[in-house]
């Protein structure tokens, strides 16, 4: 082997190894603005030196270098990187859902405005003070009734609209839900992929970024965990194998049920098995999880919450919470002005000398009584008051004793807004309207901002570890420039070295044995 030939095969070497490099970084160069791919290098190792080990070896004063080969085209990426990206990527998607349906709600209240439930309500209240400086105009009679429909369309409005919304996110949950069984079906496809590739020695470097990509993505959607398992065969020592994605609790990080394992995918399900349409049970794999016991965190589960999910038996959520208050809005004070009407008498009344105890409002789905659940989408005035002005009670007294001119039941009624009730059903706290709506509006505006907050953490956190990750990862142009041109230089030199060892030859055997003639 020490022969002059040796120089030639080890500058040939060089020269393929190099020429290998430089295809690598005009992939890299190729696919700078790729989402998701991460560079890659050649890792450059030796070549088994000249003697080996041996009883027959030749005498020589040492092992002789014969070059230099690929070893292997090797993604740089760190993976404690990904699970952080990962991790503040879940609570990013968690919280971006919650602050938009916030943004929502808060956009349908629309408080303080000129139109929202507050100022209709205050206009009401201000119709029944001007009834009772002028009991008898029939002018004023009409603005109170008027005023009355205008609180009642209102709370209509306001349940009616929540409701659509509601109907949105639960369409939304759908897309999500196959958002992930898309995903998952994907990287499952990759998984038998890379397992197809790796027994064979190669490191298939695209299919891993194509299965990480679509990791990120799911992070997005619900928590996960992802553990590696070999494919066997003659895999390199770099292969990363197949994934198993595992769905898991937040704060203990128990794990709820495997997504994707090396066999293939479980999709998941969101079932609407609850009270009144709402979620309980999340379904992987065939097996049914309580939501409250899945604490997963993610776009998923901020969707879920924002809908409305089933907890101890009632309905909880943003939206279910906010229509509850309404009805514990609509049934209290219309309970209450009902009342306070029933108990005065009304022109009519004054006129047949009979007390009609008529309601001044009424829900839609009953004639006799007020239900408290749903009322705010069925409050309606009540079929005496729209028949005629003159049912409107504004008197106090009993038959024979009250006059149409009296306003002593105008002014109860318009001092319904100022009595402490118990608002809030199984609560026995009492507010006023005015105090008890603006609880319910502050805390709606608290939860938003903290929503708010929360998302720019989340979103301040992600953008940082993707900085670091991308600092490792990403191509950097004026990096692979430098290397073109250093494995360049690598190139020419071996080029170099191959015609220096033809030089070598040509005189060896064109010249040598010629001296003399």
């Amino acid at each position: 082997m020490r022969s002059t030939f040796m120089g030639l095969e080890t500058a040939r070497r060089g020269m393929f190894t190099q020429q290998s490099a430089l295809h690598t970084t005009g992939h890299n160069i190729a696919n700078a603005n790729t989402p998701g791919y991460t560079r890659q290098r050649v890792n450059f190792q030796p070549t088994e030196p000249y003697p080996a080990a041996g009883m027959n070896r030749p005498q020589l004063p040492g092992q002789i270098g014969t070059g230099v080969e690929a070893g292997s085209v090797q993604r740089v990426r760190e993976s404690f990187l990904d699970v952080q990206y990962r991790g503040e990527n879940n609570k990013l998607g968690y919280w971006e859902s919650r602050a938009e349906a916030y943004s929502k709600l808060e956009e349908v209240m629309n408080e303080p405005s000129d139109s929202g439930l507050a100022k209709t309500m205050d206009q009401f209240w201000q119709s029944l003070q001007d009834l009772a400086v002028n009991p008898t105009n029939s002018g004023a009679r009409s603005v109170v009734r008027q005023r009355g429909i205008a609180v009642a369309e209102t709370f209509n409005y306001l349940n009616s609209t929540l409701k659509d919304i509601q109907a949105d996110l639960k369409n939304e949950i759908g897309v999500t839900e196959k958002e992930i069984n898309s995903i998952l079906n994907q990287v499952s496809k990759i998984n038998d992929q890379i397992g197809a590739v790796e027994p064979h020695g190669y490191l298939p470097n695209d299919l891993y970024d194509e299965r990480d990509r679509l990791i990120d993505q799911l992070s997005t959607l619900v928590n996960i965990k992802v553990d590696y398992t070999p494919t066997g065969g003659n895999a390199s020592t770099q292969a990363e194998g197949k994934v198993t994605i595992t769905m898991i609790t937040d704060a203990t990080r128990d794990e709820l049920g495997v997504l994707v394992d090396p066999k293939g995918f479980n999709a998941l399900k969101v079932d609407f098995d609850g009270q009144d349409g709402s979620v309980k049970t999340v379904t992987i794999a065939g097996t049914p999880y309580d939501f409250n016991d899945v604490k997963s965190s993610g776009k998923l589960k901020g969707l879920i919450e924002s809908f409305g999910y089933e907890k101890t038996g009632g309905v909880t959520g943003i939206y279910p919470d906010m229509l509850r208050e309404l009805d514990n809005l609509a049934f209290t004070f219309a309970t209450e002005f009902n009342n306070v009407h029933k108990d005065g008498m009304s022109p009519n009344d004054i006129l047949n000398e009979e007390k009609a105890a008529n309601s001044f409002f009424a829900d839609s789905a009953s004639d006799d009584t007020l239900e408290r659940t749903g009322l705010a989408g069925r409050l309606v005035i009540a079929d005496a008051i729209v028949a005629s002005l003159d049912n409107i009670a504004t008197a106090s007294g009993e038959p024979g004793s009250a006059t149409i001119g009296d306003a002593q039941n105008i002014v109860k009624l318009a001092d319904v807004i100022n009595q402490k009730l118990n608002y809030a059903e199984n609560n026995q706290q009492q507010a006023n309207f005015r105090n008890y709506y603006e609880g319910v509006i502050g805390g709606m505006a608290v939860l938003s901002q903290e929503a708010v907050r929360l998302t720019q953490n989340s979103s301040a956190l992600r953008e940082s570890v993707e900085t670091r990750r991308q600092s490792v990862s990403a191509v950097s142009l004026d990096e692979e420039m430098t290397n073109m041109i250093q494995f360049q230089h690598a190139y020419n030199a071996s080029a170099r070295m191959i015609s220096l060892t033809d030089e070598l030859l040509d005189k060896i055997i064109n010249g040598m044995g010629t001296g003399g003639r």
